[in-house]
């Protein structure tokens, strides 16, 4: 939660709190961002409020193919939970504090878990298109740091750790789920891109040799800021397409997304069952 201080990231993480606690009264423990095409969890959602990112103060508006840009609030079960249907890329043209400052918001909201989806693609070939990977670790390769600049002591050190960034006890509640439920679940390593473009073989064939499994253009900017700010993180990724550099075709968005949205319902059963047990 927010603590006093004057910071101009305290001004406005309070500005739009209230306006989004003038529309809801429901206060999240658990905070969601879902990448391209995986929007289907929110249909499990006992929704109380939708908010669309335009309609709050400091907000960006969402302009990424698949991501519909609105806060979703209301329970899954037991659990409160704010899922965040969209997120900010650098590719856009955001900087690091707006792609951020969703995780920001759900943590100054209440939040003490922050799970995240996307969809990547995987230089490994033992996770094909279609499998679920969950995060171990991650290797950033976008540029950028959304710490980068002065730090508000009230919102988190300034230089926080990172042995961990993907909490243990998390990863082990996702791989119970899964093999009770039946769903092959892999762990791999991620490296974030700026992208927008796809990469080249020989950019595969680097980020296979760094210790990449899968790549993507997202996910890491917000698992910096949460372990920042102390939130426990949960990255569940989908992979939608193969990039294995010998074997490489031309893809299209359109078949991402159509693959992802193939996966989406071992993701959702799979996220469903470790909300039951938080």
């Amino acid at each position: 939660m927010l603590e006093a201080t004057s910071s101009p990231l305290h001004a406005a993480l309070q500005d739009t709190v209230q306006a989004i606690q003038a529309r809801s009264r429901l206060r999240p423990s658990i905070a969601l961002v879902l990448g391209s095409g995986l929007g289907g969890l929110t249909k499990s959602i006992q929704v109380e409020t939708e908010i669309e990112y335009a309609d709050v103060p400091h907000v960006s508006k969402a302009t990424a193919p698949g991501h519909e840009g609105k806060f979703v609030l209301g329970t899954i079960g037991t659990p409160r939970v704010v899922v965040l249907s969209g997120r900010f890329h650098f590719y856009e043209g955001h900087g690091p504090a707006q792609i951020s400052y969703p995780v920001r918001v759900v943590h100054a909201m209440g939040a003490k878990i922050l799970i995240l989806t996307s969809i990547v693609g995987s230089m490994n070939r033992a996770m094909p298109p279609g499998s679920l990977v969950m995060l171990e670790d991650h290797i950033n390769l976008m540029g950028m740091n959304p710490l980068i600049g002065p730090n508000d002591e009230a919102v988190g050190p300034r230089f926080p750790d990172m042995s961990e960034p993907y909490d243990p006890g998390l990863r082990r509640l996702a791989k119970q789920v899964a093999s009770e439920q039946g769903i092959p679940l892999h762990e791999g390593v991620y490296v974030a891109v700026a992208g927008p473009n796809l990469e080249t073989r020989a950019e595969y064939r680097f980020l296979r040799q760094i210790g990449a499994d899968v790549v993507g253009m997202s996910v890491v900017p917000e698992v910096i800021t949460a372990r920042h700010a102390g939130l426990r993180v949960l990255a569940v990724t989908v992979v939608s397409d193969a990039c294995i550099p010998e074997e490489l075709k031309p893809a299209s968005l359109e078949e991402l997304l159509r693959v992802a949205g193939e996966a989406e319902p071992k993701l959702t059963t799979l996220l469903k069952g470790v909300i039951a047990r938080l």
